[in-house]
């Protein structure tokens, strides 16, 4: 009969520890909406989790942000796309809380739109432009390098510009278009915030994987940070060099950046 190692016996492929989370950072409330067919909401929390602020699960048919310092709009499939990506759930009582909290002349309300979250935030015209079928019109699922053009918004502060990490990336409706004036103004104020490096997936205008308003208070971006927040489940690559199997943790930076920044103001 073999015999049970102890904990401590137990051979480790790699260090895959993390530093433990500042304390500070716990009293960060951080509200992740959930609608009829989100499926990344669970993943949103454990990343704001790991960073090391609080999590607070909103609903889509509330029109209360229970005094949240940040809201996540996560991915998936809202109401099944139907009419367009992200249109119905556009119209969702919760969100009409989070625009007027993102546009309030004071301390506006720092607001990530994640995949079907940055569809969403298009169709509310938090974000200018719109997303459209992949350009292969295929449902896409890889590890994607992107560029940190834009380290000064209040999802970006951690990183450096210029800055390349690697991130989950799957989409169907992944292809960022917007008309020539707006994709001139927002080169032209540094409000491209990631770029797709490498290759382009979808078709994407200028590359542009992610976004800004003019304020940098609300991001929104197709690849999935919060898919590669863990060492052990994440990419098998990363920006900041070698790691070890599924070992990748770009993307928490993505968290750790809005919370910092909130304790900091």
């Amino acid at each position: 009969m073999a015999e049970s190692l102890a904990a401590h016996e137990v051979p480790l492929v790699g260090d895959f520890s993390q530093d433990t989370p500042d304390n500070a950072l716990a009293g960060v409330r951080v509200g992740v909406i959930t609608f009829p067919g989100t499926l990344d909401d669970r993943d949103a929390s454990r990343a704001v989790r790991l960073a090391g602020g609080t999590p607070v699960p909103l609903w889509h048919d509330e029109a209360n942000l229970h005094d949240v310092d940040a809201v996540i709009v996560p991915g998936g499939f809202s109401y099944g796309d139907y009419l367009r990506a992200g249109a119905i759930a556009a119209k969702a009582a919760v969100m009409s809380k989070v625009v007027e909290a993102a546009q309030a002349s004071e301390n506006p309300l720092p607001v990530l739109g994640i995949c079907n979250g940055f569809q969403i935030l298009t169709e509310t015209h938090l974000l200018p432009g719109s997303m459209i079928k992949n350009d292969h019109r295929k449902f896409i699922c890889r590890d994607q390098t992107l560029r940190i053009e834009n380290n000064q918004t209040f999802w970006t502060s951690d990183f450096e510009a210029g800055q390349d990490i690697v991130v989950p990336l799957k989409n169907q409706d992944g292809q960022y278009v917007a008309d020539a004036k707006t994709l001139e103004v927002l080169e032209a104020e540094n409000r491209v915030v990631f770029r797709y490096v490498d290759v382009n997936p979808n078709g994407s205008r200028n590359d542009i994987a992610g976004i800004s308003n003019e304020r940098g208070n609300v991001v929104g971006l197709m690849p999935h940070p919060e898919h590669a927040v863990e060492p052990c489940f994440g990419p098998s690559s990363s920006g900041f060099g070698t790691v070890g199997l599924r070992g990748g943790a770009d993307g928490l930076g993505v968290f750790t950046s809005v919370l910092n920044k909130l304790v900091g103001a």
